[in-house]
């Protein structure tokens, strides 16, 4: 496994993210246990829950399952760098929030530590990442309630997830004036098939020493083979990538894209990856193996060097944005 330092921080995490969304809903607690020690056993030290994560089983159950993960010992509290995230409700199903449960506030995020802190039974949080803008609450009040929480050792470092560039500025500018340390990561949605990010979101990043670990690096499966498996009738298509297949143009695109990594004897899902591992600023790609075959595939992808010829190919398929602002402005 190849490590790298997180934004400008000094703190290691492995080339791939474990993110840990299907524990819980898609797969059971032994069954994440295993992958969590394949991916432990591998290197992969850089684990990526939400304090939302569950959802069908009940919010909250994916984070339960990592703590009693880690209470079998063996190191592995420590050998993990450990994000989680705060800002959505974590009410029952069908019932509606109770104010100051949700969102950003100083107390909102208090009481989310502490529930976090509880259910992944440890004594602190490496990367808190706020999962989403807050439009009510301004940046010194989220900048008081986090220095609070470092001070007392509960969580080291804060990151954000889908911030925009001009939210990833505005909340460093305020860090910065208040004296603290501000943001050192953002996850973002990410991959070959949505390159928006490029124009603002990964320059701010970057400008302002910020991880970038990208979300859905397989864009729902459309990037993984779809069209292989569907012919195959190996695999029915649903969520994301049904949704991107039915818009016109996109099929025949994941067709070329199949079509030129058969052509070099390559597995789409590994190359999604590494094609990422390529890109300036990109930290950590987070994948979400359901089984140890896709885990195994994920960490092949590390490995894996993709020819100029072959990146110049995928360019062409899938143009990004261009820079920000001659993209637009001429």
């Amino acid at each position: 496994m190849e490590y790298t330092q997180l934004g400008r921080t000094g703190l290691k995490v492995s080339r791939l993210t474990l993110g840990t969304m299907n524990f819980g809903p898609l797969t059971n607690e032994p069954d994440s246990h295993t992958l969590m020690d394949a991916a432990l056993d591998a290197g992969l030290n850089f684990f990526d829950t939400a304090n939302t994560y569950g959802q069908s089983v009940g919010r909250g159950r994916t984070e339960e399952i990592l703590g009693t993960w880690f209470t079998q010992g063996g190191g592995r509290r420590d050998k993990v760098v450990l994000a989680t995230k705060v800002y959505g409700s974590m009410a029952p199903h069908g019932e509606a929030t109770w104010p100051n449960h949700d969102r950003l506030s100083a107390l909102s995020i208090r009481r989310a530590v502490e529930a976090s802190l509880k259910r992944l039974q440890t004594d602190h949080i490496d990367l808190y990442q706020f999962h989403h803008i807050d439009r009510q609450t301004p940046f010194e009040e989220i900048w008081q309630a986090v220095d609070v929480l470092v001070q007392q050792g509960k969580i080291l470092y804060a990151g954000s997830s889908n911030f925009p560039g001009y939210k990833i500025a505005q909340a460093n500018e305020t860090a910065r004036r208040l004296g603290g340390y501000g943001l050192v990561s953002e996850q973002c949605l990410y991959n070959l098939a949505a390159r928006d990010a490029e124009m603002e979101v990964v320059p701010a990043a970057q400008d302002y020493g910020l991880g970038v670990i990208p979300w859905s690096p397989l864009h729902g499966g459309l990037l993984g083979g779809v069209l292989r498996k569907e012919g195959e009738g190996s695999r029915r298509t649903g969520g994301r990538a049904a949704a991107e297949l039915a818009k016109p143009g996109v099929r025949a695109q994941v067709q070329a894209y199949e079509d030129l990594l058969d052509k070099h004897g390559l597995e789409p899902g590994e190359v999604a990856l590494a094609w990422l591992l390529t890109r300036p600023g990109i930290t950590a790609p987070i994948v979400g193996p359901r089984t140890a075959g896709q885990l195994e595939s994920a960490l092949r992808a590390v490995e894996l060097e993709l020819s100029g010829e072959v990146l110049d190919a995928l360019d062409e398929i899938f143009p990004g944005p261009g820079p920000s602002p001659e993209s637009f402005a001429w």
